[in-house]
Order: C-alpha cells, then structure tokens, then sequence
C-alpha cells in the first residue's frame, strides 16, 4: 500500500520531472525526495521512473498507477476545497430568530459579526412574538431565539445574554426633553404609547405604577418598539422602551431619559433541549452576547455566562 505521503513525492517527480523540482514543490529537501522514491520502488517492487539526461520519466509500466495517483490527488483537492468552504460558511445556513426588541439593533449587529467570519454563510432570520418561539424552536424550523424573558418549558434550555434597562422616550420639543431622568409619577402625567401588562417590559412598569398606587392613561397601544418610537416621534405621546431597541442610535428623532426607579431586567438565548448546536449559531450567540453586553448597565466584572442554563 502507498501512503498519501508516497502518493504526493511520486506525483511531484511526475508533474516537475526532476527531484530538484519536486523538492521545491513540496518544500523539502531533494535527498529526502529521492530517498523516498527509492524506497517505495523497492517496497512496491515497482519501478516508477527511467531517469535520461537528468530528467525523470514515467516508466510504461507505471502509466496506470500515474492515472489513479492523479485521481487519488483531485479527490484530496476535492476535499481541501470542500473543508474550505465549510470554513468559509458555504453549504451551510444560519437559522436564528429573535423577539423585535432585540432584532432592530442588536442582532443585526451580532450578523454583521458573523458574516465577517463565514463569508459564504446563508442567513435567515425571523422575527417572533413571544408566543412563536416555541413552536419555532420545537418543530426545527431554527436553532435559537433571542428572548425578553424566560419561559417555564419543559422542551427548552435557556443562556442569559444581557441585562437591560427601560427608558422612557419623548419627542423633541416636549416638557421633558433635555433632562436625564424621569420618575414614574411624572411618567404618569403625561398620555401613555404602548403601555401592554401582559408584556415582559410592560410588566415591570405596570409593576412600578401599582406599587406607588400611580394611575396611568394609556391612550394608543403598539405591539412593537419601533412603531412606539414611531409614535413618539411624531408627538402622539410618550413611551416606556427598552434599551435595546434604541441603542446606538437605533430610532433618531426621539430622546431618551433615564427613570429613577429600578426597571432592570434580563434576557435569554432559547434553543431547543437536547439539540446540538452548530458552530456558527454558537457564533451568534457569542456575537449577540457581546453586543448586549456592550451597552448593557454597569456589570460586575468577571461573571461570565454558562454555556447553558437548563431548567429543572
């Protein structure tokens, strides 16, 4: 039997017709060439080249062994173009989703991450109500999803990301533009955009107003962040939003004011129990941890993540 080894020299002498050339080819030293060549003649009982004018040629017996050398070599390209472009990301897709708050800044910004790294990867991104994830993660329609809270699921696996705050935002020219914070009780003063209890973040300011016995008005509802910011900017009120939706100047013409009391709150990666994950949603989900984390409130150093919190 040759080894690849063996198959790679004799192909070298073969294409550069001299030991000299073969040496150059592979980088190595001639001796080294030409011993090798020796031995696997001797080993094979094959002789392998006829040598005239110091040059080496194909002896007739050989000819066969050369075609299937030549064919054993574009397999082993075959391969190294394979293995190339599964590093680049090619013959593979990317399957994420992600609640709206975190997809309109943060995981565009995780995507561009991992575009960089696996510049052939195919990408497809959902957007999901809260309600849709599992079903999404469960039937294998993806591999995860970015998440405003935890849910109780016996199917499914939680990784924190990143913990945020709430802000409240007003359009430019209102009583509260221009200062840096705001309380509940002046929140309540003013008509309320997109106020929902039964909303992760709506829960956590519903939960601020009950405590301090504060009645609100909330005069138009919207689902999603971007159209409250939408809202806002064009004077129809003031709103609540996370962090998140608004980083990085993710909605321009609205201002951001920090309120006083506590609204921190934390968020997930949800993948399905027991499924592996591949390399590249890992990458995401590092890339998206890290963007959060980036404009996240300030953190105690040295907490790292585990790789994945299981529900008992």
């Amino acid at each position: 039997m040759m080894t690849l080894r063996q198959v790679e020299v004799i192909r070298a002498v073969m294409v550069t017709g001299t030991i000299g050339g073969a040496a150059k080819l592979l980088n190595v030293s001639a001796p080294g060439i030409s011993r090798l060549v020796k031995y696997t003649e001797r080993t094979l009982g094959i002789r392998f080249f006829q040598r005239q004018n110091g040059r080496y040629f194909p002896t007739p017996e050989a000819e066969n062994i050369f075609e299937q050398i030549n064919g054993v070599y574009k397999k082993v390209d075959d391969l190294s173009e394979l293995i190339s472009k599964i590093g680049r990301g090619g013959l593979s897709e990317l399957r994420i989703g992600s609640v709206p708050s975190i997809s309109q800044v943060m995981v565009p910004r995780a995507i561009e991450r991992v575009r960089r790294r696996y510049p052939d990867l195919g990408i497809d991104i959902n957007i999901l109500k809260l309600e849709e994830a599992i079903d999404y993660l469960l039937l294998g329609r993806g591999e995860c999803v970015a998440m405003s809270y935890r849910l109780e699921h016996s199917g499914l696996d939680f990784m924190p990301l990143a913990s945020g705050e709430l802000y409240c935002i007003v359009p430019p020219g209102h009583e509260l533009a221009g200062r840096k914070q705001v309380s509940a009780a002046e929140i309540t003063r003013y008509p309320l955009i997109g106020i929902d209890p039964n909303d992760p973040y709506g829960r956590i300011m519903a939960g601020i107003f009950a405590r301090h016995r504060l009645d609100y008005n909330i005069t138009i509802r919207a689902r999603f962040g971007t159209t409250v910011c939408a809202l806002v900017k064009a004077g129809l009120g003031i709103a609540i939003i996370d962090q998140f939706t608004v980083a990085h100047g993710g909605y321009p013409g609205i201002e951001l004011l920090k309120i006083t009391e506590p609204t921190r709150f934390e968020t997930y990666i949800a993948v399905k129990r027991g499924a592996p994950l591949s390399l590249h949603v890992e990458y995401f989900i590092e890339s998206l941890r890290a963007e959060m984390r980036a404009v996240e409130p300030s953190r105690s150093e040295g907490n790292a993540a585990p790789a994945r919190a299981r529900k008992k």
